[in-house]
């Protein structure tokens, strides 16, 4: 007998950043995640996990705005019908819910983790992995003197020695920034430059060059993510351009690729609307001589286990762009039962079924 999907319960949860490790970036400053927790039941009883990460900033959504369109449109919707396709069920979402990619993919995830479960196989498997059993990883580098010194710090002790320094407030202000993150991280590592979209495209031609010279490997959304024009100029300034907020769904991923504005394309699981569009993404960029890695909006540990599972699912992730899978290593505490196995250079994939991780017993209680 076919599963169907029995019930959708949700839980908020709210968690503070790192206080060493708060990034501050064009876009605005991250310090607090309030997220919400998905989990879906089968009629065979298998469980799935998912991750709204939304923030109003990035997408106009948060754990209240998500909460409440699963609770009154989506679950209804679902209960009851066929566990597979799960790509029918988000063309359902779709239909049902305009807009609000990270609220439709936190269901998302969740259906492909009680997919997974039913078969006993790993997500990745189901998604049409693996081809990679581990992701290499970075992080991002914010503020200024002290306080770039301070996330530094905290950084490396976490183990990570890659990283991204968030520029797009001032180009003086950004290389200053830049210079102290290479005098820190010193020549060898690897430092790249994400400008959220800050600088217009006089203040990018400024800043490229000029980052260049220390070292930097990528510029990430240089300019306004609508300006594909000028992304496509910026790419013969001698650094390589990653796209992140020009792109959230396929729509996005054509334009671009006409467009021929960028390098690589930062694919988040949230932006897409689910694990599954996320690798049909990442497979067309790669068609077309596009380079992807995993982006992040501050995912918590299930959100971070979807990265991991969709990353290794792509036939083609960039072997020299560390992705942003951070998960637990960015907050305070971690919700996961078990940890990610990540020691800040790479997050390894393991071998349980679904997503292979569940949240703790006490977070368990909070489901509604």
């Amino acid at each position: 007998m076919r599963p169907t999907v029995a019930a959708v319960h949700t839980a908020a949860i709210s968690l503070q950043v790192h206080p060493d490790l708060v990034v501050t970036g064009a876009r605005g400053t991250h310090a607090r995640s309030d997220f919400l927790l998905v989990r879906v039941v089968t009629s065979t009883g298998v469980e799935g996990y998912g991750e709204v990460s939304a923030t109003p900033l990035w997408s106009g959504e948060d754990g209240v705005s998500s909460a409440h369109f699963i609770r009154e449109i989506l679950a209804p919707a679902l209960v009851g019908r066929p566990l597979a396709p799960v790509g029918g069920l988000e063309l359902l979402m779709d239909r049902l819910l305009a807009g609000n990619p990270f609220t439709k993919a936190g269901v998302s995830i969740a259906l492909w983790d009680a997919f997974a479960r039913t078969l006993d196989v790993p997500l990745t498997v189901a998604l049409g992995g693996p081809y990679r059993d581990e992701v290499p990883i970075k992080l991002s580098l914010s503020g200024d003197a002290a306080a770039l010194d301070s996330v530094f710090r905290a950084a490396t002790g976490a183990g990570f020695q890659a990283f991204k320094v968030k520029v797009g407030l001032g180009v003086a202000g950004d290389v200053a920034r830049v210079s102290r993150a290479r005098e820190l991280a010193g020549p060898g590592a690897f430092l790249g430059a994400d400008a959220n979209g800050g600088w217009t495209r006089s203040q990018a031609a400024r800043a490229i060059p000029a980052l260049a010279q220390q070292g930097v490997s990528f510029v990430e959304q240089p300019v306004a993510p609508a300006d594909l024009d000028g992304m496509r100029q910026l790419r013969n300034l001698g650094l390589p351009v990653i796209a992140d907020e020009s792109v959230f769904g396929l729509a996005d991923l054509a334009a671009l690729v006409r467009a021929e504005a960028a390098d690589c394309v930062s694919l988040y699981v949230g932006k897409s609307g689910g694990p599954g569009r996320a690798v049909e993404m990442g497979r067309l960029a790669s068609s077309f001589g596009v380079d992807t890695l995993l982006g992040s909006n501050g995912e918590l540990g299930i959100g971070a286990a979807a990265q991991l599972h969709v990353a290794c699912a792509l036939p083609a992730l960039s072997p020299e762009f560390p992705s942003d899978i951070i998960g637990a290593h960015y907050y305070t505490e971690d919700i996961l039962a078990e940890p990610l196995d990540s020691d800040g250079r790479r997050v390894k994939l393991g071998d349980s079924p679904g997503l292979g991780v569940r949240p703790r017993a006490d977070l368990m209680r909070k489901f509604q």
